[in-house]
């Protein structure tokens, strides 16, 4: 906005030479041209095109928004991008924009906001392979580094409600964090090989990145955490990765994952009492069956709540990635 004018009555109407001198001295703010501008904010009027075509995600814009096979309604507004979530509830618009902008003003800091792990020949001899990559929410230059897989029931990635957010809220607590696209509609054998592959990418270009290698954590909700479940108890290199350390915390949201291992890592859980998708039963199960083998387990079951809530805003699980991240820094502390 322009610098306020402070009139007096007298002058409410300046003459000619007045304006002139106003004009030249007013200097504009920040160009929200979204379009032109690599440092444009998004906000509430913003729409598809608005992110599709946004210079800070030149190159990669495609591949903030949840669906592969899909032509997108550029015109429609933000406002309705939990349209595009059918898995999904409370989807919250300021928490969507706010996580996209912090990737703007970093992108426009002329700091790098995503990465491919797949190399050029590798994708160009799996052509779906060009729709992964990782979305990286910087922290401590040194710290450990967490991987967020959204979920989407396999069908589609629904990073601007459970990806980025998570990591821009785990980045603000001074860890590392990328958000992973992965590969959707192709299955989840498929989806934990490219997170196997990003964990593996992590790992290999740790000091490029400025991240810390030990600790590493993995995050995911409903089909993420499925991802990020198999991967804590079979390690990386079982699903075509390298032979790397297992996850020092896996933080699971909302899953019907009941796979477990004799030596899993240590589980953080949460679901909603009300989900149909995922029954608070079926997650207890597991939960049981890993404190049994002696896995330390944290669950933690919100009131009035389906699948999909994400952070929670504003409901009784507002808060949650807090507890898992204070749950992940111990485990940290545990395995130095």
């Amino acid at each position: 906005m322009p610098r306020k004018l402070m009139m007096t009555a007298k002058a409410a109407y300046p003459s000619a030479a007045a304006l002139i001198f106003l004009l030249s001295v007013w200097s504009p703010a920040r160009n929200t041209d979204v379009n032109t501008n690599r440092s444009g904010h998004l906000g509430v009027q913003s729409t598809i095109r608005d992110i599709l075509r946004h210079p800070a995600f030149d190159g990669f814009g495609r591949l903030i928004l949840p669906w592969d096979d899909r032509a997108y309604d550029e015109d429609m507004r933000l406002t309705r991008i939990s349209s595009l979530l059918p898995y999904h509830t409370h989807v919250d618009l300021e928490t969507v924009t706010s996580a996209l902008n912090r990737m703007i003003d970093d992108a426009a800091a002329g700091k790098t906001v995503f990465y491919r792990f797949y190399s050029e020949t590798q994708m160009s001899q799996q052509p779906a392979q060009r729709n992964t990559g990782l979305f990286f929410f910087r922290g401590r230059l040194g710290a450990p580094f967490a991987v967020v897989s959204p979920g989407g029931g396999f069908s589609y990635v629904g990073s601007v409600h459970e990806g980025f957010p998570y990591a821009d809220a785990i980045s603000r607590k001074g860890y590392n964090a990328f958000v992973l696209k992965y590969r959707a509609g192709e299955g989840g054998a498929v989806a934990t090989q490219d997170l196997a592959a990003a964990v593996s990418y992590i790992l290999r270009n740790a000091d490029t990145l400025g991240v810390g290698t030990h600790g590493y954590s993995l995050w995911g909700s409903s089909a993420g955490a499925r991802m990020a479940a198999a991967i804590g108890s079979n390690g990386v290199a079982k699903y075509g990765g390298a032979d790397a350390p297992r996850p020092s915390a896996v933080v699971m949201a909302y899953s019907a994952h009941l796979d477990y291992s004799l030596a899993e890592p240590p589980t953080f859980v949460v679901v909603g009492e009300d989900d149909a998708i995922a029954p608070p039963a079926v997650m207890e199960r597991r939960v049981e069956a890993l404190r049994k083998s002696g896995t330390e387990a944290e669950y933690h079951k919100y009131k009035s709540l389906g699948h999909g809530f994400g952070l929670g805003k504003g409901t009784s699980a507002e808060g949650w990635v807090f507890d898992a991240i204070r749950f992940w820094e111990t485990s940290i502390r545990k395995h130095r």
